[in-house]
């Protein structure tokens, strides 16, 4: 999981983040700084021409000159406040076109980083929790982005113009405006910590109300919710929850806001001193009424902007430094890495005192497991509810590493190899499998989209019958292409049509080996052991799993290994384990009436 994220310096962030900014739309952010530099340095020639209007106004009158002088000042001032409007309409839109690029770049990282981590990291909250984070620190590093693109590229320009003005004005003035801001500057540094640690509570607190507000409205729970009277219980879980987030946002921003306000009254008083020795200068005829008249207009000007500097934008930044700062820890995260390896042939595997035991958990999963499967041999996995018999497969098929031993698959050590490699020749159906809102072909062929047209339209209709799926006109009215959600104009499918579309996906997948992870819960004993025996016949040539509670259907495997409590306790054919009265034989017995009936429908 993430460390601490205080280590990590601003300049690390900008470091990081920068380059991603670049790379996600690098015409729209060279040009639009560019154009940023422009805006900023309009707003300083729209002083110095306002000088220069005011002086040649102010001489014509006294002296009894030319309107058309004035005329012609007037002229020259409105079109470079024209061309300083056209700048900043431009700037605008770079940037909110910018800030869309960057949104889609960034969030596209962070599921290709999640992608990359160790599946087991899934298992432990704080990983749900980092990920919340940096899709919140994204976010944030875009504002930081943009904020600093136009501090840099527009405010500056304008700042250090004014300040080289007014210093040939009046050093006095120039200074001024430092001074006083440097107390507020300050305050932003404290705003860092305070909202820093405001987001490390933040963060679970948000995943829980996501999370309850989903039981309330979210489609899969919203039918069992108020079926059950839940509604009420997950509305108080999801005030509280809110409650608790809003409690600590406000203590934050009451801090921050005391701190403020305290910081403000200085600034205030300066801002008063600035016009004082303006005035003064004026009196003291050590500027001309012309300079007074642009400087004090420009004065309330330059004083909002460096309030929007310091107050809005350095504000936002401080605020949501820690956000960035858990974007820039999350893609830092060590990744699950692994050479190119591919097997070659009929898919072995080789498990060699392997344990494993999951993230927070006080006790092991699996326990010193040892078990050879051969080449093409049928395997069925069975055993109680939490025995271990679905950790086992997921190691077997290389999504979790072994806590202790190795998976050996093909000869491929798991720990070493790539995750692409490794799922390259598997296939599997598990038990909760997902439902696309898309075509039937297009939800069994989604595992395979590049392949070619003739393999696409032959392995799909071999899939659908191995399976053994009805495509009939009632269920799919456009038959292949039929559309599997209510919500698109299509059709909904019963449960166990949807496991069959499942399994489709699972024999669609070229594959030298496949797992079965107890994909038929949603239909009957007998039908479930008709799909089975099928399967075991297009299985053949192939290594294959199956992961089953319901002992009746093992019997297609050419072994049985039998888990107990994290270990194996028994492993042969059903005879043999039924003459060992073991484990198996209990279960078996438990389940007979099951058996007895199949036998009579068979």
């Amino acid at each position: 999981m993430m460390d601490n994220n205080k280590g990590i310096s601003f300049f690390t962030i900008l470091k990081k983040t920068i380059p991603l900014a670049l790379f996600a739309c690098p015409i729209y952010f060279i040009i639009n700084n560019i154009v940023g530099i422009f805006h900023g340095m309009s707003f300083g020639v729209n002083t110095y021409v306002t000088q220069r209007f005011f002086d040649l106004t102010e001489r014509e009158v006294r002296l009894g000159g030319s309107f058309s002088k004035i005329l012609y000042g007037a002229i020259v001032l409105g079109i470079v406040l024209v061309i300083s409007q056209v700048l900043n309409g431009v700037s605008n839109f770079m940037s909110n076109n910018m800030e869309k690029k960057m949104t889609g770049k960034f969030l596209k990282l962070i599921n290709e980083k999640a992608g990359k981590l160790n599946q087991v990291d899934f298992e432990n909250p704080k990983c749900l929790d980092d990920i919340n984070k940096a899709k919140e620190g994204a976010k944030g590093s875009i504002n930081l982005i943009l904020v600093l693109s136009f501090i840099l590229m527009c405010y500056f320009p304008y700042i250090i113009f004014m300040a080289i003005y007014l210093y040939r004005l009046k050093p006095i003035l120039a200074i001024s405006l430092v001074i006083i801001f440097i107390p507020v500057a300050f305050t932003q540094f404290v705003r860092v910590k305070i909202f820093g640690d405001l987001e490390d509570k933040s963060a679970p607190l948000r995943r829980q109300t996501e999370y309850y507000e989903g039981c309330i409205v979210g489609k899969e729970y919203y039918k069992e919710t108020r079926i059950l009277g839940a509604f009420n219980y997950f509305r108080k879980l999801y005030t509280d929850a809110v409650k608790l987030l809003n409690n600590n946002i406000w203590k934050a921003e009451k801090k921050a806001a005391i701190i403020e306000l305290s910081m403000s009254i200085l600034t205030f008083l300066g801002y008063a001193g600035v016009l004082y020795l303006l005035l003064d200068a004026l009196m003291k005829k050590e500027i001309s009424i012309g300079a007074f008249g642009a400087v004090f207009a420009s004065v309330d000007m330059m004083f909002g902007m460096m309030e929007e500097i310091v107050y809005m934008h350095i504000g936002s930044i401080t605020k949501e430094i820690g956000l960035v700062r858990n974007f820039i820890r999350f893609l830092d995260m060590p990744e699950r890495c692994g050479e190119e390896i591919y097997t070659n042939g009929a898919i072995g595997i080789d498990i060699d005192n392997v344990s494993f035991q999951y993230p927070c958990a006080n006790k092991k999963s699996l326990d010193s497991v040892n078990l050879k499967i051969k080449e093409n041999e049928t395997i069925a996995i069975v055993g109680e509810n939490g025995a271990g018999k679905t950790t086992l497969v997921k190691l077997i098929m290389g999504i979790y590493m072994p806590t202790e031993g190795t998976v050996n698959i093909g000869n491929v050590d798991t720990k070493k190899a790539s995750m692409k490699s490794l799922y390259k020749d598997i296939s599997c159906v598990f038990q909760k499998y997902q439902r696309y809102k898309m075509t039937l072909k297009e939800n069994v062929v989604i595992g395979y989209v590049d392949g070619d047209d003739k393999y696409i339209e032959n392995n799909f209709d071999n899939s659908i019958y191995k399976s053994d799926l009805d495509v009939n006109k009632k269920s799919f009215p456009d038959g292949y292409e039929t559309m599997l959600s209510r919500e698109f104009d299509g059709v909904d499918l019963s449960g166990g049509q949807w496991q069959r579309v499942a399994i489709a996906r699972g024999f669609y997948k070229n594959h030298k080996m496949i797992v079965l992870d107890e994909p038929t819960a949603a239909i009957d004993p007998v039908e479930e052991t008709k799909i089975y025996k099928k399967f075991s016949e297009m299985a053949k040539g192939n290594t294959a799993i199956i992961v089953t509670h319901r002992l009746g259907s093992a019997k297609i495997a050419n072994r049985i290994v039998v888990m107990d409590d994290g270990k194996i306790s028994e492993i042969g054919s059903h005879e043999e384990l039924m003459e060992s009265n073991g484990k198996y034989r209990e279960m078996y017995d438990a389940q007979r009436q099951w058996y007895l009936r199949e036998e009579e429908t068979v």
